[in-house]
């Protein structure tokens, strides 16, 4: 069985002020924390590249886990929109260099945004099984600083700059990946994309698109094992806002709301590096044996999945 057994994650240390910036817009600390749900945003420097931010996390990661050595290391998969440079080449294949791990490593981009955590464990999942591979690392790293145009309000308040890495092993691994629904709707496509080197997303068209589509996804995988909400322990949600994860919660209803996990860690939308971020700082919790993850966004794009423990009986 492969799963996960540790997650790690980089913020950077450079802060935006988001209240100050609210301000410059005409929005107050209240907006801020209540809608957005940070009061500051994770920046890049401008020298750090993406692959910078992978390097950070796998070394975090690999300082976390001694056991796991850099030779082990059989598939470094790297999921990201914006990559090195031009993205060519590929990231993964620059952050191995860097990581100097061994050049037998298989190394292969996923080009997805908010959605990609969850599309990425079961490809590379996939992609271990079918090759026989006992160890891989999956790192997130989508620094949306690189195509932000700090004058728009809809994206300059909401995204900061983050990375993860995720281990994925058959060798003991804590999390198994149950259930899952996928789905895309390229209809969409036009409420996040890049124009002209910059971010432009239409808020009003996601939150609508994620309030409706996420639950009954949820549903669909719980369905798929014959469990239900009351089942599950916690809801990690793509952090996407602050008002888009109460929207979410609330349309749970009381029973399940304070099961999903709101945390932005002070760092903003992070795009796929905030479920891992989620899992890494909450899912150490004996108690839970059945976690729900749901990511939602660019494509339009969405995936959720049941995460289950391993021997929690």
């Amino acid at each position: 069985m492969i799963g996960i057994r540790s997650i790690a994650s980089y913020i950077p240390e450079g802060r935006i002020d988001n209240v100050a910036q609210a301000q410059s817009f005409g929005r107050d600390e209240e907006f801020v924390v209540n809608k957005l749900g940070t009061k500051t945003l994770s920046v890049k420097d401008e020298a750090q590249e993406t692959s910078d931010l992978c390097v950070k996390a796998v070394d975090n990661l690999l300082a976390k886990n001694p056991q796991l050595k850099k030779e082990d290391i059989q598939a470094l998969v790297v999921i990201t929109q914006n990559g090195d440079a031009e993205a060519l080449p590929h990231t993964s294949a620059i952050a191995q260099h860097k990581l100097g791990l061994p050049t037998t490593t298989a190394c292969f981009d996923i080009s997805l945004g908010c959605s990609g955590y969850v599309y990425g464990l079961y490809i590379v999942q996939g992609f271990m099984q079918a090759t026989g591979m006992k160890n891989a690392v999956m790192v997130t790293a989508d620094p949306y600083s690189k195509i932000m145009d700090r004058n728009d309000r809809m994206t300059t308040l909401l995204f900061g700059d983050a990375a993860t890495a995720t281990w994925m092993t058959s060798d003991e691994p804590v999390w198994k990946l149950s259930a899952q629904s996928f789905g895309g709707d390229g209809a969409g496509a036009e409420y996040l994309k890049v124009e002209d080197g910059h971010f432009f997303m239409n808020g009003r068209q996601v939150f609508n698109f994620a309030s409706v589509k996420i639950i009954p996804n949820m549903q669909e995988v719980l369905d798929k094992v014959g469990l239900s909400f009351a089942d599950v322990q916690a809801i990690c949600l793509h952090q996407g806002s602050g008002a888009i994860v109460d929207a979410i919660a609330k349309r749970l209803g009381e029973e399940h709301a304070e099961k999903v996990i709101k945390d932005m860690f002070g760092a903003g939308n992070t795009v796929s590096s905030s479920i891992p971020m989620l899992l890494e700082h909450y899912a150490d919790n004996p108690q839970w044996k059945n976690v729900l993850i749901s990511g939602f966004g660019v494509g339009l794009s969405w995936g959720s999945a049941l995460l289950q423990r391993v021997n929690s009986q």
